[in-house]
């Protein structure tokens, strides 16, 4: 059974190879549908290697592999065929970020790998990107946005998740569906699940304000703790040293 795993992530790579593919012949509908057929793939092939026990280093490494050109070369590949072709080498610059980043990000996740079980990731997961440039082209670009709109969001895209991805903000895994997983984290299993309700009830345009929600999380919880820590972390220790004060004084 340790094979079955390892067909998921050679089909999660099969999918990026096809979506450089499309998007070289000018589909860049079709190269988006399979960036998101990757991200399936690459999504059962965790969920087979836990259920088997199949587990291994060798997995570890082939789904990094595949994952860097599903989800580096293919939306990088997405984003200069589709706009920054126009901007000769400085739009290969930009549309290469994503395709780096995601090298980088890999290289570092597996060179701190101690177990195959995380609370958390640091830095954006690398398929969360490839999945909002996907869905971005598939539903948004020049459709429901605007040009100029669209523009604005493909930069934003460009810069922006490629500095996520390598950034130490904190991101939750994804949980298992289990009832124990519901028991022991009720609120991220909901969330999940009327994530997963959107995206079905939208027919698939929900999946950009997901991924967009998904971003905003390890921002949001890094600002508060970032606050906390120095605001709220220094009245603390103003208040101790106060109390300190006043017990040597009383002491005298």
């Amino acid at each position: 059974m340790g094979f079955v795993p390892s067909l998921f992530t050679v089909l999660n790579l099969f999918c990026g190879f096809m979506s450089v593919i499309s998007a070289s012949g000018g589909d860049i509908t079709q190269a988006s549908l399979f960036i998101l057929y990757s991200g399936l793939f690459d999504m059962f092939d965790g969920v087979v290697a836990r259920f088997t026990g199949t587990s291994s280093k060798f997995g570890v490494e082939l789904d990094s592999l595949a994952d860097l050109v599903s989800f580096g070369v293919a939306p990088s590949f997405i984003l200069y065929k589709s706009f920054f072709f126009l901007h000769d080498g400085f739009g290969i610059a930009l549309a290469s970020l994503i395709m780096i980043f995601g090298a980088l990000r890999l290289a570092r996740f597996n060179a701190n790998l101690i177990g195959f079980d995380k609370a958390y990731f640091s830095g954006v997961p690398v398929p969360i990107p490839a999945v909002t440039v996907a869905s971005f082209f598939l539903f948004y670009y020049n459709d429901n946005f605007s040009p100029a709109l669209s523009e604005t969001f493909i930069y934003c895209m460009a810069i922006g998740l490629p500095l996520l991805m390598v950034s130490t903000f904190k991101y939750d895994t994804t949980p298992r569906i289990s009832m124990r997983e519901l028991k022991e984290h009720p609120v991220k299993s909901i969330i999940v699940i009327l994530s997963i309700v959107l995206v079905v009830a939208t027919r698939g345009e929900g999946l950009f304000a997901f991924c967009l929600f998904y971003i905003s999380t390890g921002i949001f919880r890094s600002s508060k703790n970032f606050i906390r820590k120095n605001l709220f972390g220094r009245k603390h220790r103003g208040d101790e040293e106060t109390g300190e004060n006043l017990k040597f004084k009383s002491s005298n």
